[in-house]
């Protein structure tokens, strides 16, 4: 099965397998498509994810959580149920200005989730990462989406609403926008007051490229202007946000079937900033 070029990925306590088996069984057409001891990549409805099995150094929080289109009351109510199991409810179902029900939640392994029941006429797609931005980077939504739609294929804003005079934060920051690059479609929005939580590692964005020259164009486009460089291909932009940039190569050499290549691949990766093809096919020669 072909994943897409964009996708999200989660950072579990090595439960990942747990946690995608868990969400499979809450949403229909969900398979497991692939997994292994460092990950497990699923469908959620049709919806592609990653799970990284990280160990504890990472946690997902509710900087970045998953907009769940429900359709009916009783899927919502199901839901609500089972993910709100041993987890955290941060708003209750209930009926809200914006939708006649809506939930926000943290489920058992610590990923957030947004429950809306869909409305007439509502042709969203099922499941939506939703980006928020708060503390320092209250404000910064609408230059996210102007920064992801500028680097991006096919990038364009779908939908964008402001916040008013009295609607609790101030006038003209983002109340909710939904966009899309290169097929990936994300919200983003800024959320007013102080957050113990803000955008890390627990929730990336990754990059399938083609070759180097799309390596480094992502590269230094979501480094420019106060992003930063990590390591094994993985940076943060200027407002904090994580993604992986990876090359198509690096996920053949390490799915060669050869346990010593892949060993060798990933201990030249290990040092690495911006993934090097080239230096990653000669360590996969041996």
């Amino acid at each position: 099965m072909k994943s897409p070029k964009i996708y999200p990925a989660i950072w579990f306590n090595n439960n990942g397998t747990e946690a995608a088996k868990f969400y499979c069984s809450l949403f229909e057409n969900s398979i497991i498509i692939n997994e292994s001891q460092t990950a497990v990549t699923f469908e959620l409805d049709g919806y592609y994810m990653m799970g990284i099995n990280g160990g504890s150094m990472f946690k997902p929080n509710p900087s970045i959580s998953f907009y769940v289109e429900c359709d009916s009351e009783e899927e919502i109510d199901e839901k609500f149920e089972k993910l709100s199991e041993d987890g955290m409810v941060m708003m209750p179902l209930d009926a809200y200005p914006w939708t006649a029900r809506y939930a926000f939640l943290e489920d058992r392994f610590g990923v957030s989730w947004q429950l809306n029941l869909r409305e007439e006429g509502n042709t969203n797609q099922k499941i939506t990462p939703s980006l928020l931005f708060v503390n320092q980077k209250n404000g910064k939504a609408a230059d996210a989406v102007k920064l992801y739609t500028s680097v991006f294929n096919k990038g364009r804003s779908l939908e964008m609403s402001h916040y008013g005079p009295g609607q609790g934060n101030t006038e003209g920051h983002v109340l909710f926008s939904r966009s899309e690059i290169d097929g990936f479609q994300f919200i983003a929005m800024d959320g007013l007051g102080k957050h113990q939580f803000d955008f890390n590692e627990g929730v990336s964005i990754l990059v399938s490229t083609e070759d180097q020259k799309e390596t480094d164009y992502f590269w230094e486009k979501l480094t420019a202007n106060g992003g930063e460089e990590v390591q094994c291909g993985w940076l943060k932009d200027p407002f904090g946000v994580t993604w992986q940039i990876v090359p198509k190569r690096f996920m053949e050499l390490i799915s060669s079937g050869n346990p010593e290549q892949t060993k060798r691949v990933f201990d030249a990766m290990m040092p690495m900033k911006k993934l090097v093809i080239a230096d990653l096919e000669k360590a996969a020669e041996g």
